[in-house]
């Protein structure tokens, strides 16, 4: 249960209190941190993850909805952070072992190609994290974390319909804004089936 404090927090978030956030951010970055290393290993990954929840804590504040305490909801949101990072770095190795990068550190493409990869690397997340808030949630829980559209529907309790709007929407953006990229775009098809 949401605690009257956590409440009075909650509502100074939502008015963009920065005082509230920093105190906030000051009681729980440690223990957060020392929480996301029971999903990943390096240190310096899990501080990363913990900037990145609070980052978007705060960037989304407006419609922060907590219903169980903020100490809950910061856990959480840090695990849900944290299996997502291990989802894409796991995404990420696939696509990288695919385009011929080995893990012993030989390299099977030339340099100008590692460049174009890591380029059409960037702009994908990019390209995601531009996207309407509900759109970028339904595509990445469909192309990251392997949903079918009828658990997204579930899980946002939307219709079926609207997740394939929104999806359709999504794939139809990122096609468009990767146009410059066409003639290695079939290894990120092969690899991540993120426009299938």
């Amino acid at each position: 249960m949401i605690t009257e404090l956590d409440k009075v927090k909650l509502l100074a978030l939502k008015q963009g209190d920065e005082k509230v956030f920093e105190s906030v951010f000051r009681e729980f970055y440690t223990p957060l941190c020392i929480h996301a290393r029971r999903y990943l290993i390096d240190p310096e990954v899990a501080e990363e993850v913990v900037q990145d929840m609070f980052f978007k804590m705060w960037d989304r504040r407006d419609s922060l909805a907590i219903t169980t305490s903020l100490a809950a909801y910061l856990y959480k949101s840090v695990t849900n952070h944290s299996l997502n990072h291990l989802k894409y770095q796991s995404h990420s190795r696939k696509y990288k072992e695919y385009v011929g990068f080995q893990t012993d550190g030989y390299n099977a493409v030339s340099a100008h190609d590692a460049l174009v990869h890591a380029d059409l690397e960037k702009q994908l997340i990019g390209l995601v994290k531009s996207m309407p808030e509900r759109r970028r949630m339904i595509f990445e829980m469909s192309r990251l974390e392997g949903l079918r559209y009828s658990d997204i529907a579930e899980k946002l309790g939307i219709s079926i319909k609207t997740v394939e709007i929104q999806m359709s929407k999504a794939l139809e953006f990122m096609r468009e804004n990767l146009r410059d990229y066409l003639p290695t775009l079939w290894l990120i098809i092969s690899a991540l089936n993120w426009f299938l």
